[in-house]
């Protein structure tokens, strides 16, 4: 029986700071960005005049030659930290770089025995590192946690078991207070985990269930913390449901159905949480009308027996695409010999092949065409405002509204200025007010193709990275206001950091830091 993997991990979702942090902790002139998307995961700079016009040779401060990975800058005082991949030493870096000038201070090597399985797509080096400020933590599927001083000097490393995934790691550890938290959700220990910050030890420890769309199936997510009313709650989007957990001792405190795919992390803004969540496949042009029999017959009956074996079946049929993204749609073929599909609690099984001899016959495939809607038709896709509080199972009593149009694969949500953007695939901006749901603007900041950055925002401004390269800058507001379309000419996966009045930029070779 196969099992099917739908994510694209990527450089999706978002980091938590632990706290709000101030100037003055850092023995610096600016508020610190450290973990991915800054300061409480918002993506929003607080201070600083940003650049509007940058470029290879416009507004460069400085320019430093980088390994790849699609790692976000994390920023504290003085320092950046990155995350890296050599493909040819199959090797796994962690650097520090002087952000004043982008000199490399230091660079460690991760005790790595095997390297995980990853997208084309993809990197080994996809979690950004979290700073408290007195350390650094980086987190590697192929090898586990690692602790390191500011100055890179090791303090602590937590081997963990490999992650086995289709498609490669998309979380990323997060501090909360003396703990640092991580959401490993798949094989072989899918659980969500927090070791004291000091020492690495394992402070709690709780199970995950894989159970999803086409199980086991992988979550992606970050998880974030959501303080409110008195209490603090341990926020994970999982493939199947949202849910909170204790701060304390990582037991449920509420949960939320949904059944569509776990890449982005959750933002906080207005008193609520936003989540996104969406299955591939299910907007127009993501899929194609399936052949008839007889069709299929013609394509593909080389032996001209009246059915159709694994070796006959096109290669060139797809359940689903990505339009943007060329090349990671999912074969037909693949589910040849049978899809489970699991939404709540109840499993479904989808075959070509349902007696299992090898062929499919008109009658199987006739059958199959029936059931591939119940794939499609138990997904739930959503932005989701969520209300605070409650107990148990909340769906009926604490989603506020949801949206269900162009929604994101990766890219995770932004909440700026009571307003929420979503930026998917083909450059398409979706602007809605926070407290409501209603829709503000959705259009085409101008770039096609894929988006793997997260959008990020301050002095008034949106910043939105296209994996081509061109950073859009526009507006905050109700109507979409383009200031520019910065063309860097290089791959961007990692999310930029907007940070002090600078803004840094990871393209495929280089870290820039931006400035007028």
């Amino acid at each position: 029986m196969r099992r099917l993997t739908f994510l694209l991990a990527l450089a999706a979702g978002g980091w938590l700071a632990c706290t709000s942090v101030t100037a003055q902790e850092t023995g610096n002139d600016a508020v610190p960005w450290p973990q991915f998307r800054g300061p409480d995961a918002s993506g929003v700079s607080p201070e600083g005049k940003l650049p509007v016009h940058f470029g290879p040779e416009k507004n460069v401060l400085w320019k430093t030659p980088v390994p790849p990975g699609h790692s976000s800058p994390c920023i504290w005082g003085g320092r950046i930290f990155l995350t890296s991949y050599d493909k040819v030493a199959q090797k796994l870096e962690t650097l520090c770089l002087e952000r004043n000038s982008g000199r490399i201070l230091w660079r460690h090597t991760a005790p790595t025995e095997k390297m995980e399985n990853f997208h084309d797509y993809g990197s080994p080096a996809v979690a950004t590192p979290a700073t408290d400020g007195l350390r650094i933590y980086v987190y590697f599927g192929s090898y586990g946690l690692l602790c390191y001083d500011l100055d890179g000097k090791e303090q602590w490393k937590k081997p963990l078991p490999l992650a086995e995934t289709f498609q490669g790691n998309g979380t990323s550890p997060i501090v909360a207070g003396d703990l640092l938290l991580l959401n490993r959700e798949f094989l072989p220990d899918p659980s969500l985990m927090a070791v004291n910050s000091l020492t690495g030890e394992t402070a709690w420890k709780q199970a995950r269930e894989l159970a999803s769309l086409a199980g086991p199936n992988n979550g992606y997510s970050t998880p974030v913390v959501w303080r409110h009313d008195g209490v603090e709650e341990v926020i994970i989007h999982s493939p199947t449901r949202v849910s909170a957990h204790n701060l304390k001792d990582g037991m449920e405190r509420w949960s939320i159905r949904t059944s569509s795919s776990a890449c982005t992390t959750p933002v906080i803004g207005d008193g609520l949480l936003f989540v996104v969540g969406y299955w591939v496949g299910t907007e127009p042009g993501e899929s194609d009308p399936m052949p008839t029999f007889d069709d299929l017959l013609k394509k593909a009956d080389k032996n001209q027996d009246g059915q159709i074996s694994e070796a006959e079946f096109p290669d060139d049929l797809d359940l689903f695409r990505r339009p943007e993204v060329p090349g990671t749609g999912l074969k037909l073929k693949f589910l040849f010999g049978g899809l489970d599909v699991n939404s709540d609690a109840q499993v479904s099984r989808v075959e070509m092949d349902a007696n299992g001899d090898g062929q499919v016959s008109r009658v199987e495939w006739d059958k199959f065409l029936q059931d591939v809607p119940k794939i499609l038709g138990k997904v739930e896709n959503g932005l989701l405002a969520i209300k605070p509080g409650g107990k148990g199972n909340v769906t009926g009593t604490h989603v506020l509204w949801r949206e269900k149009k162009a929604l994101l694969e990766v890219p995770s949500p932004l909440h700026y200025r009571e307003r929420i953007y979503l930026v998917r695939d083909g450059g398409i901006v979706t602007c809605l007010e926070a407290k409501t749901g209603r829709l503000l603007y959705r259009e085409r900041l101008g770039p096609r193709g894929p988006y793997f950055a997260s959008p990020v925002a301050g002095d008034g401004k949106v910043y939105a990275a296209s994996r081509d390269g061109v950073v859009v800058v526009f507006a905050a507001g109700d109507e979409l206001k383009i200031l520019a379309r910065n063309d860097l000419d290089e791959l961007i996966a990692a999310t930029p950091a907007p940070m002090g009045g600078k803004l840094y930029v990871r393209t495929e070779k280089h870290l820039y830091a931006f400035g007028e």
